[in-house]
């Protein structure tokens, strides 16, 4: 298994309920990716995001939610406004693995 593949099977949110993501007074960065694209990216513990708030700076900070309001509210939420889903992004580029609303809640449910 690739590094990001590692990483979005790493996402268990299941166990702790609750998820991590950067955001500052206008919100949370959703990256435009080469085929146009936004992301929103999460991540399965607090350090991870605090990592990612170092790499992209501009006053980021790191918030939680929990498991069932990300899965009730934010994922269907995201996937009506056309964002994909990162999953524990990575590296000094912070890349890793994207996948739709669905995807992630059909993981989700399915344990994986």
């Amino acid at each position: 298994m690739s590094q990001s593949g590692s990483q979005a099977a790493a996402l268990d949110a299941r166990q702790s309920g609750v998820v991590w993501f950067v955001r500052d007074d206008d919100g949370s960065p959703a990256p435009l990716s080469a085929d146009g694209t936004r992301s929103l990216p999460y991540w399965s513990t607090s350090a991870r995001a605090q990592r990612a708030a170092q790499i992209w700076g501009h006053g980021l900070r790191v918030e939680s939610m929990s498991l069932g309001v990300w899965r009730d509210r934010d994922l269907p939420e995201a996937g009506l406004e056309g964002y994909l889903i990162g999953i524990n992004w990575s590296g000094p580029r912070l890349v890793g693995w994207r996948f739709t609303s669905m995807e992630v809640l059909k993981r989700l449910a399915a344990g994986d």
